[in-house]
């Protein structure tokens, strides 16, 4: 209470402001170097001492104060803290006396101790210098293992230990000149390698391409062995079919097929092409190699289907396409086990290139080709060239269009081969019987075309009713239909069947059938020769449903439904209109000898006075000729032939008198000169009756016999020898005895007619004969005027 008017005393004696601010700040134990800065700068110093000197005047008061308040505690504390001091100063002592005495003692440790730290720093050092040696001991035994194993060819270790070294030693190797080697000699190693593993690849690239002609060679070998079996296990079936009875459905047939792993004989190796893939893959440029290896390979399958200039087509063919079919085998070997070297679409597009050149070959050469055999060759090989492929999953449309559309062409080639070798085989044929004098050439020429029935076994030596020509001509069809279902083997067999029968009616038709009418035409055989050539038509006729059976059992279809089916032949029709030709020709080269003979009807002597005992000369010669005639046709020609020759040969004969008869060289004849003709047609009756009995002809129901082919004649003489001739204007009469006479053919014969010849003598009771026949025969010439 009492301090407070002298604390304002003081600080009011000053200046008040300045006062105020120092004490304030030494209040707070603020900084006062701003306020007497201030006091300096104003220009006021004293001022600012003097404040001070009030402050510190205050603070001694205050001090005073409370010394008085406080001196018996003050004076206490002064004393023990002399008594503090006293302690102090023995405490020191004794800490100089134990230093001086430490000092002393431990001179010794503190040497030990520096050296001590010494070693501790140069352990730090050599361990650091162990660490750094690891590190580069490490690296440099990487990089020897590295060189070791790119010295052995070992790339993929390789790879794997620099792409160790690079990513967990280079950045920690401490020795700069070590790194920078290092680091430098590492993207080299990997060039190098990359420059190995191609050069290897590249030594692949060259041996693959040699190689790959082999690999497609067995391949194709291998497809064209199933396809043999296939045909074994055909031909077996069809053979049991030939043999079985009704119950034949009841048969199953499996094709027994070798279950064998195909791959595993087609051994090539592919490690060039993995080690390379992966090391480019290791090295971060697979994109790359994917790459190098397409280009490549597309360049090689270039080359590879070129075609040689130096060697036929034919011969070179087999040799290109196995190229590519081995080229096409690795592709998808690698496409397979190669993972992901190459494609799906990589491969579809080169396949798709290879098959567009190879079509394109193929039209070229098959267009230039003129011998079905080279061409069905061909085909064959690239049928099988398809089926290799095609196992391996590649499309082959194109090729099956290309061998489609030259169908047409190599069975236009067979024919024209056909037809030349048919008619070398007419045209040396001597036409005679065929002789068999072995079994062996029974069944080669007999039983293997089912001209008689297989258990049927003959007497040796067998006479054949056909020439050595027709069992040529039969297997030159079999060889043509066995030629036509090879070249379509690349389709379904079923579906080829009216295909392969379309063609064998063209060769039955256009080639075979023209070149027998040829001969027949030809008119270059003789009588037994054109007899044979006939009977040749007809059993190659009778052939034609033993070659569609053998048509159908090729194109895979069972005898039995074959059998069963409607649709023949049109060639047989035409073998058969050919047949009847040759039977036509048949009967004008007996009638042209006939025609020799009848010649001889000009010697006759018309108007003779005595009535013959002999028949005339011409008949005598006829009829020894129309006995060899049917005695060398009964041998050779069916029944049917043998009735048409034999029954035109007749009318034939009887047309001749007839028209001698008609013909202006005969101005006239006599009753004796028909009676001449009536002892001439009963001989031929007589024949003709024994002929036509004797060979079996009237077994076949004929209705008209070969006398019936007289009857013209026959009736002429009847009614120049009636005694009364005008009875043929009688239509009752005329038409059961004179049917087949021609009212104006009478009239001019009857204008001929003269009972005898003129004489002197003569019996009354002939004359009386003579003179009612004539009045009877002038009745009917004068109604025959008169008719006409």
């Amino acid at each position: 209470m009492t301090a407070q008017p002298k604390k304002r005393s003081v600080i009011e004696s000053g200046d008040g402001g300045l006062g105020l601010g120092l004490a304030l700040f030494i209040s707070n134990g603020e900084d006062l170097g701003p306020i007497i800065r201030h006091g300096f700068d104003s220009g006021k110093p004293e001022a600012l001492m003097q404040n001070l000197r009030s402050i510190v005047k205050k603070k001694e008061v205050e001090i005073e104060e409370l010394c008085r308040l406080h001196y018996e505690d003050f004076i206490l504390a002064v004393d023990e803290l002399r008594g503090v001091l006293v302690d102090a100063d023995e405490l020191k002592g004794m800490l100089t006396g134990e230093n001086i005495h430490l000092q002393k003692v431990s001179s010794a440790t503190l040497l030990n101790l520096d050296e001590l730290f010494e070693l501790y720093s140069i352990k730090k050092n050599i361990g650091e210098a162990i660490t750094t040696l690891k590190i580069c001991v490490k690296v440099i035994s990487l990089c020897m293992a590295c060189n070791g194993y790119i010295a052995e060819a070992k790339f993929h270790p390789a790879l794997k230990t620099l792409d160790m070294i690079e990513k967990g030693y280079l950045k920690n190797i401490p020795l700069k000149l070590l790194k920078k080697v290092v680091a430098k000699h590492i993207p080299l190693i990997k060039m190098h390698i990359e420059k190995k593993v191609c050069s290897e690849f590249n030594d692949w690239l060259v041996h693959i391409r040699r190689m790959a002609k082999q690999i497609g060679q067995v391949s194709i070998s291998q497809a064209s062995m199933a396809r043999q079996k296939d045909e074994e296990m055909r031909a077996q079936k069809r053979e049991a079919e030939a043999h079985s009875d009704a119950r034949s459905d009841e048969h199953v047939y499996t094709l027994d097929v070798e279950n064998t792993d195909e791959e595993s004989t087609l051994n090539f190796d592919l490690t060039p092409v993995y080690r390379a893939h992966h090391m480019h893959i290791c090295l971060g440029i697979g994109e790359k190699f994917r790459d190098y290896y397409y280009k490549n390979r597309l360049m090689q399958l270039n080359l590879d289907m070129q075609i040689s200039t130096s060697q036929p087509f034919l011969e070179s063919h087999q040799p290109l396409l196995a190229q590519v079919a081995g080229f096409f085998i690795v592709e998808q070997r690698v496409l397979r086990s190669a993972d992901g070297l190459l494609s799906e679409s990589q491969v579809e597009s080169t396949w798709e290139t290879a098959i567009a050149k190879i079509t394109s070959i193929l039209e070229d050469q098959f267009a230039r080709m003129s011998i079905a055999s080279h061409l069905l060759l061909v085909k064959d090989y690239v049928t099988l060239l398809g089926t290799t492929v095609s196992k391996y999953g590649y499309q082959i449309a194109q090729l099956i269009q290309v061998i489609a559309k030259y169908k047409d062409k190599y069975h236009q080639l067979l024919l024209i081969e056909s037809r030349k070798q048919i008619d070398d085989i007419l045209a040396n044929d001597s036409y005679e019987q065929m002789i068999i004098k072995k079994e062996y050439e029974y069944n080669m020429n007999v039983t293997a075309f089912h001209f008689e029935p297989d258990d049927v076994v003959p007497e040796f030596p067998y006479v054949a009713p056909f020439s050595s020509g027709v069992p040529d001509i039969c297997r030159i069809v079999r060889s043509f239909i066995g030629d036509s279902v090879s070249y379509f083997s690349y389709s379904a067999r079923t579906n080829i069947y009216e295909i392969v029968k379309g063609y064998l009616d063209r060769l039955l038709i256009e080639v075979l059938n023209d070149s027998l009418l040829n001969m027949v035409y030809a008119r270059s055989l003789a009588m037994s020769q054109m007899m044979q050539l006939a009977g040749n038509i007809s059993v190659l006729e009778q052939s034609c449903d033993m070659f569609l059976l053998f048509s159908a059992q090729l194109c895979g279809i069972p005898k039995r439904i074959a059998q069963r089916s409607h649709s023949g032949l049109t060639a047989k029709a035409v073998l058969k209109a050919s047949q009847n030709a040759a039977y036509n020709s048949l009967i004008n080269l007996a009638n042209f000898k006939i025609d020799e003979f009848m010649v001889l009807l000009d010697d006759v002597n018309w108007i003779v006075e005595e009535a013959p005992d002999n028949p005339n000369e011409y008949m005598n010669e006829v009829l020894i000729y129309l006995e060899t005639l049917v005695s060398t046709a009964q041998e050779i020609l069916p029944l049917e032939a043998l009735y048409k020759m034999v029954s035109g040969a007749m009318s034939h004969i009887s047309d001749s008198i007839m028209t001698t008869l008609l013909n202006e060289g005969v101005k006239r004849f006599t009753v004796n000169a028909v009676m001449g003709l009536d002892i001439d047609l009963k001989l031929l009756e007589a024949f003709a009756e024994e002929k036509f009995y004797r060979t079996g002809l009237a077994d076949l129901g004929k209705e008209t016999t070969f006398a019936d082919c007289l009857v013209e004649i026959r009736q002429l003489v009847n009614l120049l020898l009636s005694s009364q001739p005008e009875n043929f204007m009688n239509p009752v009469i005329r038409g059961r005895n004179y049917g087949s006479l021609d009212y104006k053919k009478v009239a001019i014969v009857c204008d001929k007619y003269k009972d005898f010849a003129d004489g002197l003598f003569g019996s009354l009771s002939n004359r009386n004969k003579q003179d009612a026949r004539k009045r009877s025969m002038d009745v009917l010439k004068r109604r025959l005027k008169d008719f006409s």
